[in-house]
C-alpha cells in the first residue's frame, strides 16, 4: 500500500497523535492534506488544522475516510470507543493502537474485523526521537508491518517485537526517559556544586547526554568499551565512576527498569 493511495486517521487527538502527524508531513512520508481527526475543543482542533489536518465531525467520519487508523484514546475508553465503531472497523481497515497497556487480544474483540498492531511509543515522539517497538496482531501482514515501520520512522526509530516483551519494553523505554531526565538533573546540580553557573551546568549535563548516546548508536561498540576509552588510569573519570559505583548506580538503574515492567504487567491485567 503506498502512501498516495491511503490516508491516515488519528481517533484520539492528543499531543503524541499530533506529534506523529506532524513528523508524517514533516518528513514528507505523509501530506496532511491525507490525515483526518475528529472534532475535538477548540485547542486539540486548531493544533491539527494549523498544518492541514482535516478535522471530521465524528470518529465515524475519520473511519470511514480512511485506511489507516492511529487509536490514540486514554486506556479506560478504548472499549467504548472502538465497540461504537465495530461496525466500520472492516478487513480492510488497519487499526495502530498506542494506547497503553491494553492488549491485542482485546483490541482484536473490540475492533470488528480491522487489522490490528499495537505499538508502544515514548515520548521524545515529541522531538522527533522516539524509541517504539510494534507487536503485531493475529490478522496483521508483513505489508502492514512495513506500513507501520515507515509511519514510526517519521518520528523516531521501531522495532518487531512479541506482545509479551511489551511489559519489559514499557519499564525500559517507556519509563526511561524519566530515568535519564533525573540523570540529567543530578549532572547539572553537580556542575552547579562545582561551581558552574546553572544555565551552563544544564546545557552540559544534556548534550553530554545527547552525545553520549550518538556515540554508542553511531559507533555500534559496547558502552563499557566507550567507558573505557575515556577512563584513563587515576584520572578525572575514574575518580567519578568509583563514586558513582559506590552508590549503586548500575543496580538502581536496572532496579527501576525491572520495577517499571513488573508495574505495567500488575496494570495491564485490572
Amino acid at each position: 500500500m503506498m502512501a498516495e493511495s491511503w490516508r491516515v486517521g488519528f481517533i484520539g487527538a492528543g499531543k503524541m497523535a499530533e506529534a506523529i502527524a506532524r513528523g508524517l508531513d514533516k518528513s514528507g512520508v505523509l501530506s496532511s492534506s491525507r490525515m483526518r481527526t475528529a472534532h475535538l475543543r477548540l485547542p486539540r482542533r486548531q493544533a491539527f488544522s494549523s498544518f492541514g489536518v482535516t478535522v471530521c465531525d465524528s470518529n465515524a467520519k475519520v473511519v470511514e475516510e480512511c485506511e489507516v487508523l492511529v487509536l490514540g484514546v486514554k486506556p479506560h475508553v478504548v472499549k467504548e470507543v472502538l465497540v461504537d465503531l465495530k461496525p466500520l472497523l472492516s478487513k480492510d481497515k488497519l487499526l495502530i493502537s498506542i494506547a497503553a497497556g491494553v492488549k491485542l487480544k482485546d483490541l482484536e474483540e473490540w475492533a470488528g474485523n480491522a487489522r490490528v498492531v499495537r505499538v508502544m511509543p515514548n515520548t521524545p515522539c515529541l522531538v522527533g526521537e522516539t524509541a517504539a517497538v510494534m507487536s503485531l496482531g493475529s490478522k496483521a501482514t508483513a505489508e502492514d508491518e512495513k506500513l507501520v515501520k515507515g509511519l514510526f520512522e517519521a518520528v523516531g526509530q521501531i522495532w518487531t517485537a512479541n506482545e509479551k516483551l511489551l511489559d519489559a519494553v514499557t519499564g525500559l523505554s517507556g519509563s526511561g526517559p524519566a530515568y535519564i531526565y533525573l540523570a540529567i538533573e543530578a549532572m547539572a546540580d553537580g556542575g552547579v556544586a562545582a561551581g558552574l553557573p546553572r544555565d551552563l551546568a544544564l546545557a552540559l549535563a544534556s548534550q553530554t547526554v545527547l552525545g553520549a548516546a550518538k556515540m554508542v548508536m553511531d559507533t555500534k561498540k559496547n558502552p563499557g568499551q566507550l567507558k573505557d576509552e575515556v577512563t584513563s588510569p587515576a584520572g578525572t573519570t575514574i575518580a567519578g565512576i568509583h563514586e558513582l559505583e559506590k552508590g549503586g548506580l548500575r543496580a538502581s538503574f536496572m532496579s527501576a527498569v525491572i520495577a517499571a515492567a513488573k508495574r505495567s504487567e500488575e496494570l495491564s491485567k485490572r
